[in-house]
């Protein structure tokens, strides 16, 4: 299971609130990043085990995102979140290269390692 993760999300509230969650279940919260282009310099310098991705950022999306943490067919373990329904994205949850997709509503420590193995 993952343990070092990376929170991706504009919304300071809900950084927050998952850093406390995350570390109150035992993981290590290596950083935090507000946009895409932010995520994508975070991740590389940080290496996390698991980035949280919000799927709705200012600037480029979270599907593009982790796309670009996998161009090298390797990369950090990502959890999708947002708060809309995961049939509003359709087919672009499956195809991207994420583990997986929870609302934020349903985020909790015991989904992100269901999803994150």
């Amino acid at each position: 299971m993952p343990k070092t993760v990376l929170i991706v999300d504009d919304h300071p509230s809900f950084r927050a609130s998952a850093r406390r969650m995350l570390e109150a279940s035992g993981y290590a919260v290596v950083g935090e990043a507000e946009d895409g282009a932010a995520a994508i310099a975070a991740a590389r310098e940080l290496s996390p085990e698991l980035v949280l991705l919000d799927v709705q950022l200012p600037d480029l999306d979270g599907f593009e995102v982790a796309d670009r943490l996998h161009e090298d067919g390797e990369g950090p373990a990502i959890v999708l979140t947002s708060s809309r329904e995961r049939s509003d994205f359709g087919s672009a949850v499956a195809e991207s290269p994420a583990r997986g997709f929870v609302t934020k509503g349903e985020l909790s420590a015991a989904t992100l390692a269901a999803l994150a193995g």
